[in-house]
């Protein structure tokens, strides 16, 4: 007989021409599981995709991600627009500015100080989406989960090789709207509280649940046959396959199908009874 649980993959990788320490997009999980390993109890997942176009980036999204992945452990009431949500922003950000501190500092150690025109920037803070996911266990081996999203970094709950729920994007127009970002700076908890958008819903023995950055969500979203695309993602099981992922990637972008950009994904495969 077959445990009830989740089986969870999570893969990154940066855009050509980058290296993996370049890579702005950010994947946490909570609690820590290996790729082979049935987790039975609730988990959680922050993701972040940070706007090049702000300084320091890749910096601000590992910290959101993190610091999403580990409140929404800490407090399940944070999946509602309220005070344990406008809690978690006021979290957040108060990270950045110790963070900071501690890099322009490493910088001056190492004979590196920050250039008059990176100080510019910095007035602006950074930038990057937030996708803030929950899974819970439930009575007869189902599972509920909630999301929260800021931007366009997806959820697609799956089953039997068909979309269910895109979250929060739900057509492949919609990449092209500029995404609402949260800001490093942004101490307006309110206002970020008013512009995230939440989902939740249930989820039976055999479906898969995947979070996206938005590259990899509008080629998935884009295709006509959601069954052999998944079938395709799904042979990438664990960090053992990251190289060739990347490969993958590689094929994807050199036919045009898929946009040029860092890529994150966690699959979460839900096995029952």
């Amino acid at each position: 007989m077959t445990s009830s649980g989740l089986y969870l993959t999570r893969l990154l990788a940066p855009k050509n021409g980058s290296t993996a320490a370049e890579c702005e997009d950010a994947a946490h999980v909570v609690p820590a599981s290996r790729f082979d390993e049935l987790v039975d109890v609730p988990l959680t997942v922050g993701m972040s995709d940070g706007a090049t176009e702000s300084v320091l980036a890749r910096d601000w999204a590992h910290l959101l991600a993190r610091s999403a992945a580990q409140h929404a452990w800490e407090d399940e009431h944070v999946f509602r627009r309220g005070p344990s949500f406008e809690s978690f922003t006021q979290n957040a950000v108060s990270l950045w500015e110790p963070w900071l501190e501690e890099y322009i500092a490493a910088r001056v150690a190492q004979g590196n100080p920050l250039k008059w025109y990176e100080e510019a920037k910095l007035t602006a803070g950074a930038s990057a989406t937030l996708l803030m996911f929950r899974m819970d266990p439930v009575a007869g081996g189902s599972w509920h989960w909630r999301c929260a999203a800021l931007g366009d970094s997806c959820l697609f709950h799956v089953r039997d090789g068909k979309i269910l729920r895109s979250f929060p994007v739900e057509e492949t127009r919609e990449f092209g709207v500029t995404p609402r970002l949260f800001n490093s700076l942004n101490r307006d908890s309110a206002l970020l509280s008013a512009r995230t958008l939440f989902a939740e819903g249930s989820c039976e023995s055999g479906d898969r649940l995947l979070l996206m950055t938005d590259a990899l969500a509008h080629w998935f979203l884009s295709a006509t046959d959601h069954a052999r695309v998944l079938g395709e993602l799904s042979d990438f099981s664990g960090p053992h396959d990251g190289p060739r992922f990347s490969d993958w990637l590689q094929g994807l972008r050199a036919e045009g199908s898929l946009h040029n950009d860092d890529v994150a994904v966690v699959r979460i495969d839900v096995e029952g009874q």
